[in-house]
């Protein structure tokens, strides 16, 4: 991976140059950044503003999937439960969404979530808005431990997928509170 003391990284990144850099080296550089967040729509804000991808760097989730509840799909993990902690019959959220900065798509993201640790209000807002469940939950102060990281298309992910994680976001007290498969796109290197 390459040191955040390159050229590329620091003070000398400017858009322009992050642009005409090679595509491995901002592969590294996007690594890098997503390594510094706790919340992955935060790094892709912090990405969105070093590429210059929008004048406006705010992420926002299109939903894929118009479903609230988890369910057995392709890209569900078959240790689920297991990870998120929820017994059989305990309800488990799951949104599928698309991560666009001003219009550009840079992840999709299949999120499985344990609604009982989130407020009333936060559950409402996952179901009736494009805010994406990092900045939702950011309140709840998780932290982000990375399960695993892949350059290219994990399963599940669609093609186009530069980089995939999956990673486990945890409560402050240590409990789980959502399991994520991030499918990170193309257009994350230019291309």
């Amino acid at each position: 991976m390459l040191a955040l003391a390159t050229p590329l990284a620091g003070g000398g990144a400017t858009p322009a140059r992050l642009r005409a850099a090679p595509a491995e080296s901002l592969l590294d550089l996007f690594e890098a950044t997503l390594a510094a967040h706790d919340s992955a729509t935060l790094a892709l804000e912090d990405w969105c503003t070093r590429r210059a991808i929008a004048p406006r760097a705010q992420v926002s989730a299109t939903l894929v999937e118009a479903q609230t509840t988890a369910a057995a799909g392709p890209a569900t993990p078959p240790e689920l439960r297991a990870r998120l902690g929820v017994v059989p019959g305990e309800a488990l959220g799951f949104r599928h969404v698309r991560l666009d900065c001003g219009g550009v798509i840079l992840s999709e993201a299949f999120n499985w979530y344990v609604p009982a640790l989130l407020t009333p209000e936060m559950n409402r807002t996952l179901a009736d808005t494009r805010i994406p469940f990092g900045k939702v939950a950011a309140p709840l102060a998780y932290r982000r431990e990375l399960i695993e990281a892949r350059r290219g298309a994990a399963g599940g992910c669609p093609p186009g997928v530069v980089l995939s994680h999956r990673a486990l976001l945890r409560m402050p007290d240590g409990r789980p509170l959502a399991l994520l498969v991030e499918c990170y796109t193309r257009a994350n290197v230019g291309g």
